[in-house]
């Protein structure tokens, strides 16, 4: 399989401090520093990323050299674009990032304002396309300055810039995931059969290994049970595999899946000490949330087979239900999730003698809103793809994602006999 060329852009290592002049005379103003500090990350044709920035009370203090803020992902088309000059832009594009003082909201009974504290700027140049590691920025700049003080600088901002290749392999599901599709990979505009989707909506055979996970079968007419994806390679051999094991139900007083009695799958790999034997390899819980616009909350957990019960919390999306949206697996985008390594379906699960280390991007999942005719796209890092059953696994939890959006559709309403409105 050929990966296609991606660019990671990390900003990370950020940190304030401002000097002492710079505190002295702010103290004795309505809005003094210090106070909570922000800045708004910019990059043309990208939505704007915001993050906070640590306000460092120490000029000696440097800030973690490891952490990161915020993260672009570029493919090739995207480099050329920020590289061509547009028709209302200016010749180069940058990378501009704003920090601000203060926060919009309320203070004591007063309105608080931001306020610009200064603004830095890298221009786009030919290094970004040459999909090489590249430190852009790294270390201390002055941004704005103090016009209580001659106009000498004010404010000092730490930050590491650094391009790093991300190459990614990418699949899209031929057609409707419930219509069985086979998978491609794409490669610019070649196609290459790599899986096929079964999909059944019927109960798990007893004969079936795969039934053995499944929760007992309950006489509640209005639930959705009982879908079950299997992912087969060319050969024809099932490589993983999806299946629901908490029915899809509304909960009481409502016609929805709700937060409290959410829908899960369990994602499962093939044993490889045991033919016909499979282990659980995720968790998906899904559900419904009400409001202007509903959305579909998907919560994946990533399971370990080396501590009893152990979860851990890779990503907790909400997808637009109506227009479809991307879940995705990234540590740098879901800063409350534990950085840890994803281990290969081929690996023994055991997460005792594997060190937390920063994964970043993981895998992306592209799928539509209700009634719509979804084909998953999906995205996957390569250095977490060492065969064909780790890409597998993932379009595993990719359709349990996309038929999720399907099964947590609201119910039908109940009618009662004689009256022509629904409780």
């Amino acid at each position: 399989m050929d990966p296609q060329a991606f660019t990671r852009l990390s900003i990370g290592s950020l940190g304030l401090r401002f000097q002492a002049s710079t505190l002295n005379s702010s103290k004795s103003g309505t809005n003094a520093f210090p106070s909570p500090c922000s800045c708004e990350i910019r990059l043309r044709g990208f939505p704007i990323q915001t993050t906070s920035v640590p306000l460092l009370s120490s000029p000696e203090a440097t800030p973690d050299i490891h952490s990161i803020a915020s993260s672009f992902y570029l493919e090739e088309a995207d480099v050329k674009a920020l590289l061509t000059p547009g028709c209302f832009c200016s010749s180069h594009a940058s990378l501009e990032i704003t920090v601000f003082t203060g926060k919009k909201g309320l203070y004591c009974g007063r309105g608080v304002k931001k306020q610009q504290i200064g603004t830095f700027k890298l221009n786009v140049g030919p290094e970004w396309c040459e999909g090489k590691p590249v430190i852009l920025f790294n270390g201390w700049i002055g941004i704005g300055k103090n016009k209580n003080d001659g106009g000498k600088l004010g404010a000092e901002l730490h930050l590491r810039v650094k391009l790093d290749p991300d190459p990614r392999y990418v699949f899209q599901f031929e057609d409707v995931t419930t219509l069985s599709p086979q998978i491609v990979q794409l490669q610019g505009s070649i196609k290459q059969p790599i899986f096929s989707c079964k999909f059944s909506r019927d109960r798990v055979a007893q004969g079936d290994p795969l039934s053995t996970y499944c929760s007992e079968i309950e006489t509640e007419r209005r639930e959705r049970k009982g879908w079950k994806v299997k992912i087969h390679d060319l050969s024809g051999s099932a490589v993983a595999a999806a299946f629901i094991t908490t029915p899809f139900v509304p909960s009481t007083g409502c016609d929805w899946v709700a937060k409290s009695n959410p829908g899960a799958w369990l994602i499962v790999r093939p044993d490889v000490c045991r033919p016909e034997s499979w282990l659980p390899w995720g968790k998906l819980e899904a559900w419904r949330e009400r409001g202007i616009r509903d959305s579909i909350c998907c919560r994946f957990h990533l399971l370990s087979e080396g501590q009893e019960g152990g979860e851990f919390l890779m990503s907790e999306i909400l997808i637009n239900a109506e227009r479809g949206g991307e879940f995705f697996v990234d540590t740098d985008r879901q800063t409350q999730t534990a950085a840890i390594p994803i281990p290969s379906p081929q690996s023994s699960g055991d997460f005792s003698t594997l060190s937390p280390i920063g994964s970043g991007f993981v895998m992306s999942c592209r799928v539509q809103g209700e009634g719509k005719r979804s084909k998953p796209l999906v995205q996957l890092a390569m250095r977490h793809v060492t065969c064909v059953e780790d890409a597998a696994i993932f379009m595993a939890l990719a359709a349990a994602v996309d038929l999720s959006i399907e099964a947590c559709r609201p119910f039908r309403r109940r009618f009662r006999r004689g009256s022509r409105h629904s409780v």
